[in-house]
Protein backbone atom coordinates (compact mmCIF):
# COMPACT_ATOMS: atom_id res chain seq x y z
CA UNK A 1 0.00 0.00 0.00
CA UNK A 2 2.87 2.38 0.87
CA UNK A 3 4.45 1.76 -2.56
CA UNK A 4 1.16 2.43 -4.35
CA UNK A 5 0.71 5.69 -2.43
CA UNK A 6 4.25 6.77 -3.37
CA UNK A 7 3.72 5.97 -7.06
CA UNK A 8 0.36 7.78 -7.06
CA UNK A 9 1.97 10.87 -5.45
CA UNK A 10 4.74 10.93 -8.05
CA UNK A 11 2.19 10.72 -10.89
CA UNK A 12 0.15 13.57 -9.42
CA UNK A 13 3.31 15.71 -9.07
CA UNK A 14 4.31 14.99 -12.67
CA UNK A 15 0.86 15.97 -13.93
CA UNK A 16 0.98 19.21 -11.95
CA UNK A 17 4.39 20.11 -13.40
CA UNK A 18 3.25 19.38 -16.96
CA UNK A 19 0.01 21.33 -16.57
CA UNK A 20 1.88 24.34 -15.16
CA UNK A 21 4.11 24.65 -18.23
CA UNK A 22 2.62 26.95 -20.84
CA UNK A 23 2.89 25.95 -24.49
CA UNK A 24 4.89 28.38 -26.61
CA UNK A 25 2.67 30.52 -28.80
CA UNK A 26 4.52 31.58 -31.92
CA UNK A 27 3.66 34.64 -34.02
CA UNK A 28 1.64 33.91 -37.14
CA UNK A 29 2.18 35.86 -40.36
CA UNK A 30 0.28 35.63 -43.64
CA UNK A 31 2.84 35.58 -46.45
CA UNK A 32 1.48 36.33 -49.91
CA UNK A 33 4.62 38.20 -51.02
CA UNK A 34 7.29 35.61 -51.82
CA UNK A 35 8.05 31.91 -52.12
CA UNK A 36 10.87 29.45 -52.79
CA UNK A 37 12.70 30.20 -56.02
CA UNK A 38 12.45 33.98 -55.92
CA UNK A 39 15.64 35.80 -56.90
CA UNK A 40 16.10 39.57 -56.94
CA UNK A 41 19.18 41.31 -58.34
CA UNK A 42 20.00 44.93 -57.51
CA UNK A 43 22.61 47.38 -58.77
CA UNK A 44 24.22 49.84 -56.39
CA UNK A 45 25.13 53.13 -58.07
CA UNK A 46 27.16 56.10 -56.93
CA UNK A 47 26.55 59.06 -59.18
CA UNK A 48 26.45 57.61 -62.70
CA UNK A 49 28.66 54.61 -61.89
CA UNK A 50 27.66 51.07 -61.00
CA UNK A 51 29.58 50.48 -57.78
CA UNK A 52 28.22 47.09 -56.76
CA UNK A 53 25.41 44.59 -56.82
CA UNK A 54 23.24 42.76 -54.32
CA UNK A 55 21.34 39.52 -54.81
CA UNK A 56 18.49 38.29 -52.59
CA UNK A 57 17.38 34.65 -52.93
CA UNK A 58 14.77 32.38 -51.36
CA UNK A 59 15.86 28.74 -51.34
CA UNK A 60 14.44 25.46 -50.11
CA UNK A 61 15.98 23.66 -47.15
CA UNK A 62 15.49 20.51 -45.13
CA UNK A 63 16.75 22.31 -42.02
CA UNK A 64 14.18 22.71 -39.23
CA UNK A 65 13.69 25.20 -36.43
CA UNK A 66 12.30 23.36 -33.42
CA UNK A 67 10.71 20.97 -35.95
CA UNK A 68 9.16 23.83 -37.96
CA UNK A 69 9.55 24.27 -41.74
CA UNK A 70 11.96 26.98 -42.89
CA UNK A 71 12.95 29.11 -45.89
CA UNK A 72 16.66 29.53 -46.55
CA UNK A 73 17.13 33.17 -47.55
CA UNK A 74 20.48 34.47 -48.74
CA UNK A 75 21.82 37.93 -49.48
CA UNK A 76 25.08 38.49 -51.35
CA UNK A 77 26.71 41.87 -51.92
CA UNK A 78 29.88 42.76 -53.82
CA UNK A 79 31.65 45.67 -55.46
CA UNK A 80 32.01 45.88 -59.25
CA UNK A 81 34.69 46.98 -61.69
CA UNK A 82 37.06 49.75 -60.68
CA UNK A 83 35.64 50.02 -57.17
CA UNK A 84 37.40 46.75 -56.33
CA UNK A 85 40.74 48.46 -56.86
CA UNK A 86 40.44 50.75 -53.83
CA UNK A 87 37.73 49.16 -51.68
CA UNK A 88 36.69 45.58 -52.39
CA UNK A 89 33.53 44.24 -50.75
CA UNK A 90 32.18 40.70 -50.65
CA UNK A 91 29.45 40.05 -48.08
CA UNK A 92 27.22 37.03 -47.51
CA UNK A 93 24.20 36.98 -45.20
CA UNK A 94 22.11 33.86 -44.66
CA UNK A 95 19.03 33.29 -42.57
CA UNK A 96 16.74 30.33 -42.00
CA UNK A 97 13.31 31.79 -41.40
CA UNK A 98 10.12 30.19 -40.15
CA UNK A 99 7.60 29.80 -42.97
CA UNK A 100 4.64 30.50 -40.71
CA UNK A 101 5.99 33.41 -38.65
CA UNK A 102 8.88 34.91 -40.69
CA UNK A 103 11.10 34.81 -37.61
CA UNK A 104 14.66 33.43 -37.91
CA UNK A 105 16.05 30.30 -36.30
CA UNK A 106 19.61 30.51 -37.65
CA UNK A 107 21.70 33.38 -39.00
CA UNK A 108 25.14 33.45 -40.66
CA UNK A 109 27.14 36.54 -41.62
CA UNK A 110 30.46 36.53 -43.46
CA UNK A 111 31.71 40.00 -44.34
CA UNK A 112 34.91 41.10 -46.06
CA UNK A 113 35.00 44.85 -46.68
CA UNK A 114 38.39 46.22 -47.67
CA UNK A 115 40.08 43.54 -45.60
CA UNK A 116 37.84 44.13 -42.57
CA UNK A 117 36.21 40.79 -41.78
CA UNK A 118 33.23 39.78 -39.66
CA UNK A 119 32.09 36.19 -39.14
CA UNK A 120 28.96 35.63 -37.09
CA UNK A 121 26.73 32.65 -36.46
CA UNK A 122 23.59 32.98 -34.33
CA UNK A 123 21.13 30.35 -33.19
CA UNK A 124 17.74 31.87 -32.42
CA UNK A 125 16.09 29.81 -29.69
CA UNK A 126 12.70 31.39 -30.32
CA UNK A 127 10.96 28.90 -28.03
CA UNK A 128 13.24 29.95 -25.15
CA UNK A 129 13.48 33.70 -25.88
CA UNK A 130 17.22 33.40 -26.38
CA UNK A 131 19.88 34.00 -29.06
CA UNK A 132 23.15 32.06 -28.84
CA UNK A 133 26.24 33.53 -30.54
CA UNK A 134 28.48 30.50 -30.02
CA UNK A 135 29.67 31.45 -26.56
CA UNK A 136 26.91 33.43 -24.89
CA UNK A 137 23.11 33.47 -24.61
CA UNK A 138 21.18 36.74 -24.96
CA UNK A 139 17.62 37.25 -23.70
CA UNK A 140 15.27 38.47 -26.45
CA UNK A 141 11.56 38.65 -27.20
CA UNK A 142 9.91 35.91 -29.24
CA UNK A 143 9.77 36.68 -32.95
CA UNK A 144 12.88 38.86 -32.94
CA UNK A 145 14.45 39.34 -36.40
CA UNK A 146 17.97 39.31 -37.82
CA UNK A 147 19.58 41.54 -40.46
CA UNK A 148 18.26 39.64 -43.49
CA UNK A 149 15.02 38.14 -42.16
CA UNK A 150 13.93 41.76 -41.53
CA UNK A 151 13.90 42.31 -45.32
CA UNK A 152 11.40 39.49 -45.80
CA UNK A 153 9.35 40.15 -42.67
CA UNK A 154 8.80 43.75 -43.84
CA UNK A 155 7.36 42.44 -47.12
CA UNK A 156 4.56 40.66 -45.24
CA UNK A 157 3.29 43.79 -43.45
CA UNK A 158 -0.39 44.50 -43.97
CA UNK A 159 -0.66 47.67 -46.10
CA UNK A 160 -4.39 47.48 -46.80
CA UNK A 161 -5.95 50.89 -46.31
CA UNK A 162 -2.66 52.33 -45.11
CA UNK A 163 -2.61 56.06 -44.29
CA UNK A 164 0.27 58.54 -44.43
CA UNK A 165 2.28 58.62 -41.23
CA UNK A 166 1.60 54.98 -40.35
CA UNK A 167 4.67 53.55 -38.60
CA UNK A 168 5.70 49.90 -38.33
CA UNK A 169 8.33 48.61 -35.93
CA UNK A 170 9.96 45.35 -34.92
CA UNK A 171 13.01 44.28 -32.96
CA UNK A 172 16.16 43.03 -34.66
CA UNK A 173 19.21 41.32 -33.13
CA UNK A 174 22.46 42.68 -34.60
CA UNK A 175 26.05 42.54 -33.34
CA UNK A 176 24.98 41.06 -29.98
CA UNK A 177 22.45 43.83 -29.36
CA UNK A 178 18.72 44.39 -29.82
CA UNK A 179 17.68 47.28 -32.08
CA UNK A 180 14.17 48.51 -32.82
CA UNK A 181 13.67 49.06 -36.54
CA UNK A 182 10.94 51.52 -37.55
CA UNK A 183 9.66 52.52 -40.97
CA UNK A 184 7.08 55.18 -41.79
CA UNK A 185 4.73 55.29 -44.78
CA UNK A 186 4.81 58.65 -46.56
CA UNK A 187 2.67 58.09 -49.64
CA UNK A 188 2.28 56.46 -53.06
CA UNK A 189 4.39 57.42 -56.08
CA UNK A 190 5.23 56.35 -59.61
CA UNK A 191 8.95 55.60 -59.73
CA UNK A 192 11.10 55.15 -62.82
CA UNK A 193 14.14 52.87 -62.81
CA UNK A 194 16.10 51.20 -65.62
CA UNK A 195 13.54 48.42 -65.88
CA UNK A 196 10.58 50.75 -66.32
CA UNK A 197 8.06 52.66 -64.28
CA UNK A 198 6.32 51.24 -61.21
CA UNK A 199 3.55 52.29 -58.87
CA UNK A 200 5.03 52.14 -55.37
CA UNK A 201 4.45 52.60 -51.68
CA UNK A 202 7.03 55.07 -50.32
CA UNK A 203 8.68 54.68 -46.91
CA UNK A 204 11.36 56.34 -44.81
CA UNK A 205 13.11 54.76 -41.85
CA UNK A 206 12.41 56.42 -38.53
CA UNK A 207 15.96 57.26 -37.51
CA UNK A 208 17.54 58.90 -34.53
CA UNK A 209 18.35 62.30 -36.02
CA UNK A 210 22.08 62.92 -36.14
CA UNK A 211 23.07 59.33 -35.46
CA UNK A 212 23.46 58.01 -39.00
CA UNK A 213 21.76 60.64 -41.17
CA UNK A 214 20.79 64.27 -40.72
CA UNK A 215 17.07 63.52 -40.97
CA UNK A 216 14.57 60.86 -42.01
CA UNK A 217 14.33 62.13 -45.59
CA UNK A 218 18.02 61.31 -46.15
CA UNK A 219 16.96 57.69 -46.71
CA UNK A 220 13.95 56.72 -48.79
CA UNK A 221 12.75 53.48 -50.32
CA UNK A 222 10.00 52.43 -52.69
CA UNK A 223 8.08 49.13 -52.59
CA UNK A 224 5.94 47.76 -55.43
CA UNK A 225 2.25 48.43 -54.87
CA UNK A 226 1.25 44.84 -55.64
CA UNK A 227 1.18 41.56 -53.75
CA UNK A 228 4.94 40.99 -54.17
CA UNK A 229 5.89 44.04 -52.06
CA UNK A 230 9.35 44.18 -53.67
CA UNK A 231 11.68 47.04 -52.69
CA UNK A 232 12.70 48.35 -56.13
CA UNK A 233 14.61 51.49 -55.22
CA UNK A 234 16.52 52.80 -52.20
CA UNK A 235 18.15 56.24 -52.05
CA UNK A 236 20.53 57.35 -49.33
CA UNK A 237 22.20 60.74 -49.03
CA UNK A 238 25.76 60.60 -47.75
CA UNK A 239 28.23 63.46 -47.15
CA UNK A 240 29.83 62.99 -50.59
CA UNK A 241 26.75 62.35 -52.72
CA UNK A 242 23.86 59.93 -53.15
CA UNK A 243 23.92 56.15 -53.24
CA UNK A 244 21.10 54.26 -54.97
CA UNK A 245 20.15 50.60 -55.03
CA UNK A 246 17.66 49.65 -57.75
CA UNK A 247 16.14 46.42 -59.03
CA UNK A 248 17.55 45.19 -62.36
CA UNK A 249 16.45 41.53 -62.55
CA UNK A 250 13.84 39.28 -60.98
CA UNK A 251 12.64 35.70 -61.30
CA UNK A 252 10.43 33.23 -59.47
CA UNK A 253 7.96 35.84 -58.20
CA UNK A 254 4.96 34.54 -56.32
CA UNK A 255 2.55 36.98 -58.02
CA UNK A 256 2.28 38.94 -61.28
CA UNK A 257 4.20 42.23 -61.18
CA UNK A 258 1.05 44.31 -61.66
CA UNK A 259 2.65 47.48 -60.28
CA UNK A 260 4.74 47.82 -63.47
CA UNK A 261 3.20 50.52 -65.65
CA UNK A 262 3.08 49.54 -69.29
CA UNK A 263 2.92 52.49 -71.68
Amino acid sequence: MRNLTYIFSVLILALLIISSQKAVTYPSVSNSAFTTGEKLRYRVTYGFMDAGEAIMEVKSTSKKGNNRALHHVKGTGRTLGGFNAFYSVYDIYESYIDKKSMMPWYFIRNVNEGGYKINQSYTFKQNLNRVYNGSKDFKVSIGIQDMISSFYKARTLNLDGIKKGKTFSFDCFMDDEVYTLKIKYVGTEEVKIRKGKFKCFTFVPVVQTGRYFNNEEDVKFWVTADKNRIPILVKAKIPVGTVKMHLVEWEGLKNPLTSKIER
